[in-house]
């Protein structure tokens, strides 16, 4: 399953794509098997060549719930394959049993799919768990010990660590290195047995601790942690490192091209040099997997650390993980960004090895973009006062009559209904569409200025009602005869003002969420800066307004455009037709800072 072609934005070139067309054109992974699920050298070698030309996958560890730059890996990776007639993969890499939890695993399979791809193939599933491969890493780890590659190593953290050296020197030998091929696959399997306490122990690739690049300073492969895990319970008391698993998963699985971010780069001679040994002792097929790595996505007035993140919920400065100001993809599809908008975002930031920044501007462009042919358009008032129209009985036959109006739903859409809603002797509309002393180029009510009410009639403003304290509390008015929208007369009276308004009569009482950017620097963490100092208190603004009796059946999650607000949502937890709750998205027009 992947988004609809004509909603996924066009691709533009880059060096990724680049890669992929010309390993195509030379035919560089043409003869590969694929038996159907992952496996070992022999699996793969009885299956027929792989229908897939091209394999990718999505591997998030199920630590967390996943933000707006996954966001970008999952388009990438997702959009590549099916672009060149591949498969992508969605592979869990747990093979942390303290960190990872059901809860996360279930969120990410949910935003996968809500940001429109699947993992299906020709009706097989293609969602995978690292820890499923743990039986044959353990395989694949006593082959490195008995080919004299790895080691079991008793040193202490502390010892280890000053032991690696740095960029400036080189590292010095483990007095465990020396020991041989069979007193070491001895003493893992003692680890394996449960026999050593965590930290006793780690099992070491045998490279080069003068090696320039750390990475490479015999790196560890297995560490002792006596947890259980969410998928394999205690059937393990020693668990795989990352990097050791990484590259046997993408092996197992046939990935071709293995797209990481950045920060993987200086592992790449690592990943490599552990596939390659691991083919040439027969245990994994080739052609092997690459891996390429391109800059993660960097959106500005977010913060995507995990740990920060959590901080943000821990401590009550946000209301969850679906918070719709958190760069979550819940906390996105809460706020009422689409899945359309994310995508092209994501397409529009580029791909390349070079970094920046991306304006978070650019999603609610999208967004805008993506709506302004698909949301039903509605009024609201948002900040209520009442404007009472003194000769409505008189023009209309009685103070108590509703007089119909309609207007388009979408003039995009002409064949959608027209909304209806009325017009009555008291309206609610905007407080600052009044001004008793007008500034210069305030053109709506004000005495003796005369506004179009939208889809209405004109109106000519006669004053308005104080409280004893002189606070203003009703807005009077009376209408032009004759200037009804859509008529010959509508024209007849000019005015330079038209405002927005709901009748009192028929006008459905709702609870407005006003968001805005969470942070008020545009990189609230960078350089180690505290980034609750940069929190924007006006985050989040709750406004009991009124909302035009089209929306009496809105269903949570469905948007709409408020004419002259914006663009708002159903809340997706909250809102019911006896309690509207909506979330404003974004503005008509990008106002930040302005």
């Amino acid at each position: 399953m992947t988004a609809p072609v004509d909603s996924q934005p066009k691709p533009s070139s880059n060096f990724l794509r680049q890669i992929v067309e010309r390993d195509l054109a030379d035919g560089t992974y043409a003869q590969r098997r694929f038996a159907g699920s992952p496996g070992d050298a022999a699996h793969h070698a009885a299956g027929p060549l792989d229908p897939a030309k091209v394999r990718t996958r999505f591997p998030p560890e199920p630590n967390g719930y996943l933000h707006i730059g996954h966001a970008k890996s999952i388009t990438l990776n997702f959009g590549l394959a099916a672009e060149y007639g591949g498969v992508c993969h969605l592979r869990f890499d747990d093979t942390n049993p303290e960190k990872e939890e059901q809860e996360y695993v279930d969120s990410i399979l949910d935003a996968v799919t809500w940001l429109g791809y699947g993992w299906e193939s020709n009706g097989t599933s293609h969602l995978y768990h690292a820890s499923n491969y743990f039986d044959f890493m353990y395989r694949a780890a006593e082959a490195l010990i008995d080919a004299g590659l790895a080691y079991v190593d008793e040193q202490t953290p502390e010892q280890m660590r000053a032991n690696r050296g740095d960029f400036g020197h080189a590292g010095t030998d483990s007095p465990f290195r020396s020991r041989t091929p069979a007193e070491n696959l001895a003493r893992f399997r003692e680890m394996r047995a449960g026999a050593l306490p965590d930290g006793a122990a780690v099992l070491r690739a045998k490279l080069d601790m003068a090696s320039p690049n750390i990475n490479l300073r015999d790196p560890a492969l297995y560490r002792i942690k006596h947890a259980e895990h969410h998928n394999t319970g205690n059937a393990w008391c020693i668990y795989p490192m990352y990097a050791y698993a990484h590259p046997i998963e993408d092996a197992l699985e046939g990935i071709t091209h293995s797209i990481c971010t950045l920060e993987f780069e200086d592992q790449r001679p690592w990943y490599d040099w552990l596939l390659d040994t691991l083919c040439t002792l027969g245990l994994l097929a080739q052609p092997r997997p690459h891996q390429y790595e391109f800059a993660r996505l960097n959106v500005t007035y977010v913060i995507t650390s995990k740990r920060r993140l959590r901080q943000l919920v821990d401590e009550q400065i946000v209301d969850g993980w679906d918070d719709p100001r958190m760069p979550t993809i819940v906390g996105l599809r809460r706020r009422g960004y689409t899945p359309e908008a994310i995508r092209l975002m994501c397409e529009r930031a580029g791909t390349s090895k070079a970094g920046g920044w991306t304006d978070y501007a650019s999603l609610d462009i999208a967004l805008r973009e993506d709506l302004e042919g698909k949301a039903p358009r509605a009024m609201a008032v948002i900040d209520p006062i009442k404007l009472k129209l003194t000769n409505f009985g008189e023009l209309f036959g009685g103070d108590d009559r509703l007089e119909p109006c309609h207007a388009p739903a979408n003039p995009h859409r002409p064949e959608l209904a027209p909304r209806a809603f009325h017009l009555g002797r008291e309206l609610w509309i905007e407080r600052d569409d009044f001004a008793e002393v007008p500034a210069k180029g305030f053109f709506r009510l004000y005495p003796g200025n005369r506004v179009r009410l939208k889809y209405g009639f004109v109106v000519e403003c006669t004053g308005c009602e104080k409280d004893a304290s002189g606070a203003v509390i009703a807005v009077t008015a009376t209408v032009v005869p004759d200037t009804r929208s859509g008529t010959p007369g509508a024209d007849a009276v000019k005015v330079k003002g038209t405002i927005t308004w709901l009748a009192v009569a028929d006008a459905l009482p709702a609870e407005l969420r006003l968001y805005d950017r969470l942070f008020t620097e545009a990189q609230p963490d960078a350089g180690g800066k505290d980034f609750k100092a940069a929190l924007n208190r006006a985050s989040k603004r709750v406004v009991h307004g009124y909302i035009e009796p089209s929306l009496a059946n809105a269903q949570p999650d469905e948007k709409f455009q408020f004419e002259r607000h914006g663009y708002f949502v159903a809340d997706r937890v909250d809102h019911a037709a006896a309690r509207p709750v909506l979330n404003r998205i974004a503005g008509l027009k990008d106002s930040w800072g302005k």
